[in-house]
């Protein structure tokens, strides 16, 4: 991977007329014989990329965050036309602060507010639901017969006649719980959402939806009302809204990065151009998602500081590399190609380590996260050209300041006892004490990581949003819907599939009430309501509302009559699919996991040719099924990714030793990170399984980076301490550098309003960190053991005989 000449191998060449311009290998001479041409098309690239980047849209969508593959959602999608609003929708509660719902000022803003929300673009108008839609009825068996009508009674005018009537179709329309609180001091809007709005055929803005139901949230709560928001259109538009302060986390980010490295190498030429060229990097990798239609969600944001991370890694790497060859006497052109040579190699090894890391997620059979992949992988691939290429030929021309490169040369020079201390300190880790000790704690932290790791579950482990802080105004909103409304926001439905007009026979009903009353047991559900609950209540309507009557009679022609009054969402127009809706207390992965087990194993019992029980809709259905993909995907995402890091190790280092010793110190990082996600309350889900890729392909560049140089050396002779040592003197400085200097910058997220970015700022700045350290004390500790040091190299003549010994020609 590297040429035989190392550093100190290197002829110094002070005078470029000196230097051989054909040396080197045909890329080398490609990119530095033309830098003029190079340093053109990269800045015409930036033009026109960087206008492109101004067209980036900021969005999320519904359907991309669910896994559209698994049988849950290949059965919802199936049945999508008869299951409208469960899926993406609102629940706006309207709350009065002065008395009960049954107030003329209160239904009079209610319907004012209605009316408002009912024209928004993107809601699915025929299927919102509230006190003030027609589709909101009631049913009652009277002296006269079976009676109903609208819950807002004809020809209401606020009267106390009108209002004691509109109590009495609240009390008869079964919606106390659902639309109604118990308590009757507010009232809920139901919004279903379309995926496109239907006036533009764009996707729906979410960001604009939020902003909408905000303006209507301050217009409303003046009117002596209190409003209550929820659902995935308010959290994605909450974390849109949050991105100004976010962007401002990523801006002080870059400044601590900048400076810490200014601080280092004393030159502003140089920590300008490294600075820049990440910066490149994200502008270009934004202006090719532009222009392939590509849009930012609030989970792929954070890829482009991670580009920025990357690059700066990278980056300090060429520079502090060029900067030791100034120091030395050699001309700037003459340095920036040989670190080129130098580290070329382990660069790209490395960047393609890192879109292997993302490029695995394209498995996962999530959109959002296939397209995490892809924004990510665009991002890596730009590095290639920015700071690989474009960097050291800008160096070339700078140069760096001779106070500098004499600084640099200087601290790296000293050997013996002038060495700096944590040269001589992490020298200790090539003795065999040191190492032996090393290499058992790291098995034992490992074996007792992964115990506990096991703990780790798959999806929320919070209620409300966990993307937001639990004092965020959605999860206070959500806190109230949970607290009055046994009809949650989180809903799952299960569908029961029959033959056409077969949905009310009494065995199907019986099997539905059966199943209903064994998930009504569970802990987390709230309640559940289906035709068979109907059909029961209906059956005391029709018996003078004596409660011994609550059962469903073996009636056909009862149950029938029932079907004739029912609301639309108990079942289709063909009477060939009920919904069975489970209200949960919330969408824990403990409380998804129950549910979706006791109606597996029920369905698995009473599934027939002629009825069948199946999973699932609802925003809860949903989730479980992405959980249950998550689950899946977390395995086979780290056998790929693994896979994939080890091929490419052992294609960069032709050695099994040094695969081993580059890729145990990243298993350590991932079960360690996965201990800490279990410490700090997190679940793994579509917003943090691409993390724990992400820490594989960003892990493996400090260790290729160490290592590259530490096998030169040894393979032309050197011990593993002198070469370590020098490994130390010419990478280690800048590994811990921007190992140290990232988790700093990424550290600062702790204090974001927007938790999922506090939640990556932490699992990032541990991987930033624990893998430094396993670079620098891991690395030389199985380098030990696995790596022994060859005979320093015989002359050509004495090895020439050997070979023709040996038969080796």
């Amino acid at each position: 991977m590297h040429t035989d000449q190392d550093l100190e191998q290197q002829p110094v060449v002070r005078r470029l007329q000196d230097f051989d311009t054909s040396s080197g290998n045909l890329g080398e001479r490609a990119l530095f014989n033309y830098r003029p041409l190079v340093i053109l098309l990269c800045l015409l690239a930036t033009i026109v990329l960087g206008y492109q980047a101004t067209r980036i849209k900021l969005n999320a969508s519904f359907e991309k965050m669910i896994p559209s593959a698994h049988p849950y959602v290949v059965n919802y999608l199936a049945n999508k036309a008869d299951l409208n609003g469960l899926g993406n929708s609102v629940r706006i509660a309207v709350e009065a602060t002065g008395g009960t719902i049954y107030d003329r000022a209160y239904l009079d803003t209610l319907q004012r507010l209605n009316d408002e929300v009912f024209l928004l673009p993107g809601v699915d108008r025929p299927f919102m639901k509230s006190l003030w839609t027609p589709g909101t009825r009631w049913a009652a068996v009277t002296e006269e017969g079976l009676d109903g009508g609208t819950v807002i009674p004809d020809g209401y005018d606020g009267s106390a006649a009108t209002m004691a009537q509109l109590r009495a179709n609240v009390a008869r329309s079964g919606e106390i719980g659902q639309l109604v609180a118990a308590d009757f001091k507010s009232s809920i809007v139901f919004v279903p959402l379309l995926e496109q709005n239907p006036q533009t055929g764009q996707a729906l803005d979410y960001g604009a939806m939020s902003e909408r139901l905000e303006q209507i949230r301050a217009k409303y709560q003046k009117e002596g009302v209190r409003i209550h928001i929820t659902g995935f259109a308010k959290i994605v538009g909450d974390l849109i809204e949050g991105l100004q302060q976010v962007l401002m986390f990523f801006l002080l980010a870059i400044a601590i990065a900048g400076a810490v490295l200014f601080w280092y190498t004393r030159c502003w030429r140089s920590t300008t151009l490294v600075v820049m060229c990440s910066l490149v990097a994200v502008l270009w990798q934004c202006g090719l998602l532009a222009a392939l239609h590509y849009e930012l969600d609030p989970y792929s944001v954070l890829v482009p500081f991670l580009v920025f991370a990357i690059g700066m890694s990278h980056g300090a790497q060429k520079m502090n590399g060029i900067m030791q060859d100034v120091g030395r006497g050699t001309h700037r052109v003459v340095a920036a190609r040989y670190t080129f040579r130098r580290l070329f190699a382990a660069g790209l090894t490395a960047l393609l380590c890192d879109a292997v890391g993302f490029a695995v997620l394209v498995s996962i059979q999530i959109k959002v996260i296939q397209d995490l992949a892809i924004i990510a992988s665009i991002g890596v691939a730009v590095l290639i050209f920015t700071n690989l290429v474009l960097l050291p030929v800008l160096l070339s021309y700078t140069g760096v300041s001779a106070r500098a490169a004499a600084r640099s040369l200087q601290a790296d020079s000293a050997d013996g006892a002038a060495q700096p201390w944590l040269w001589t300190f992490l020298d200790r880790f090539t003795q065999r004490r040191w190492a032996a000790a090393t290499v058992a704690a790291s098995v034992l932290l490992g074996g007792l990581g992964y115990l506990y790791s096991l703990n780790l579950k798959v999806g929320d482990l919070d209620p409300g949003a966990p993307e937001l802080r639990a004092d965020s105004r959605y999860n206070r909103d959500n806190g109230f819907m949970v607290a009055n409304y046994a009809a949650s926001s989180d809903i799952l439905v299960v569908m029961i599939k029959t033959a056409p007009d077969q949905c009310t026979r009494y065995a199907t009903l019986a099997s539905v009430d059966q199943l209903a009353w064994q998930l009504e047991q569970l802990p987390g559900v709230d309640s559940t309501n289906s035709m068979a609950a109907l059909s029961k209540l209906a059956t005391i309507g029709y018996n003078e509302g004596n409660f011994k009557w609550y059962d469903l009679i073996p009636n056909a022609g009862a149950l029938g009559a029932v079907q004739t009054r029912a609301p639309r969402e108990m079942f289709n127009q063909s009477c060939s699919l009920l919904s069975l809706y489970v209200y949960l207390k919330d969408h824990k992965a403990a409380t998804l996991t129950r549910v979706v087990d006791v109606v597996e194993a029920f369905a698995a019992a009473h599934n027939t040719p002629d009825v069948q029980f199946q999973l699932a809709a609802g925003s809860a259905g949903i989730e479980a099924a992405t959980n249950i993909v998550v689950k899946q995907a977390m395995h086979d995402m780290l056998f790929w990714v693994y896979g994939a890091v080890i091929l490419l190790c052992y294609a960069t280092f032709r050695s099994w030793r040094a695969v081993l010793v580059a890729i145990l110190p990243l298993v350590l990082t991932s079960i360690l990170c996965e201990v800490l996600m279990v410490v700090l309350g997190m679940g793994v889900k579509v917003a943090t399984l691409p993390v724990i890729a992400l820490g594989v392909g960003i892990g493996v560049d400090y260790a290729l980076y160490v290592l590259s140089v530490m096998l030169t050396r040894m393979r032309a002779g050197a011990s593993l301490s002198d070469a370590y040592l020098h490994a130390l003197r010419f990478t280690g400085r800048v590994v811990i550098l921007t190992g140290v200097t990232l988790a700093v910058a990424v550290a600062t997220w702790l204090f974001s309003p927007i938790k999922f970015q506090a939640d990556m700022g932490v699992l990032l700045a541990f991987m930033f960190l624990w893998n430094m350290v396993g670079a620098l004390v891991l690395v030389p500790a199985l380098a030990y053991f696995l790596m022994p040091p060859k005979p320093a190299r015989q002359d050509e003549a004495t090895q020439a005989q050997e070979r023709a010994v040996a038969g080796i020609h």
